[in-house]
Parts: C-alpha cells; structure tokens; sequence
C-alpha cells in the first residue's frame, strides 16, 4: 500500500492546503510563497483552467493530512512535450520520505498520463531540501540562470533541472511503485 496518495486538487481542498500553508510558512520561506487565506486559493485555483497545468496535492494515506503541492505549468504538447515542474513540501511531514514517494508518482502520471517527454525543475541554489529530493528522483543539473524567476518580490538566482521520459521509464522498473495520480 503507498504511504501517499496524490489526486488532482478540487475546491474541497482549500480548507486543509490554507492550513498546511499556514502552518508551513517558516519552512518555506524564502523558496516558496503559497497562499494562505481563501482569496489567495481562488486566485491560484482559478488560474488552472485558464493556463496549460495541472496541479495535484498529495495526501498521506494513513491520516489523510496534506504531505505536500505539485505542478506542472506551461504544459506544451505537439513536438516538444514539455512542462514545468514546482512542488513544495509541508513541514508536519518533512524528513519522512513522503515527498519523494509523491514526486515519483507526480513525474509517473506527467510521462504515463499526459505523455509529456520532458520535465524541467529551477531551483534557488541555497534549496538544499529541494536539490537533494530532485536528485533523488533522477533530475540531472543542466545549467544555472542568474536572476531567472520573481519569488518573494525578488529576482533569484536558480539552477535548471531536467528529466526525460526515458530515464524516468527506466527508474520506475526498479521499483514496485504503481505510478497513478487518482481523480
């Protein structure tokens, strides 16, 4: 049985990502700026429908508490197949592994399920949570970007990351992991 379930994010979801937000703030802080009151939940929610992306929230499976957000953005279909990868993690389940089991099931549904051949992750080089989990789901370092993306009301620094659908194949048939995103 997966100690995480992930499922695409509906309305009835707001309640308990404001709150995992909420609590989460100091450990996501300076990477990573989510909402954390309703308003800021319908602005991010409604922006689904009109861009290319597709967001997930991932659930332990056990107590059904929030593990953590993934995205994919700027979906593009046709000849390049690519989108952008964002997630972050909440801080009741940090250190547990959980966001790697849901990232791994994330990435499985972007090449199964919507057939995308390559995922690109930027990451502020200072995240070290953060490049040690991309590393572990098989992201290679491609190159760095100074100033790259507004976050927090500044310009910074990152490093771009990247998966191809064919080194992801590879990893997921060493594992016994059933790569699903749920509805």
């Amino acid at each position: 049985m997966p100690s995480v379930v992930v499922k695409n994010i509906k309305r009835s979801d707001a309640a308990d990502l404001i709150r995992a937000n909420c609590e989460s703030q100091a450990h996501h802080e300076p990477w990573v700026h989510p909402f954390t009151d309703a308003d800021g939940f319908e602005n991010w929610f409604g922006r689904q429908s009109a861009e290319a992306c597709v967001n997930l929230v991932a659930r332990e499976t056990l107590s059904n508490g929030v593990v953590g957000v993934v995205s994919f953005s700027q979906i593009s279909l046709g000849g390049f197949l690519n989108a952008y990868l964002a997630y972050y993690g909440m801080v009741h389940h940090s250190g547990r592994g959980l966001m790697t089991e849901a990232l791994q099931t994330a990435i499985g549904y972007a090449f199964e399920g919507i057939g995308l051949h390559r995922l690109e992750a930027n990451i502020q080089p200072s995240n070290v949570s953060s490049t040690a989990l991309i590393r572990r789901v098989g992201f290679r370092l491609e190159g760095f970007s100074p100033r790259y993306l507004k976050v927090g009301g500044e310009w910074r620094d990152h490093e771009r990351w990247a998966l191809l659908c064919d080194d992801a194949s590879a990893m997921a048939r060493g594992t016994d992991r059933e790569l699903q995103v749920v509805d």
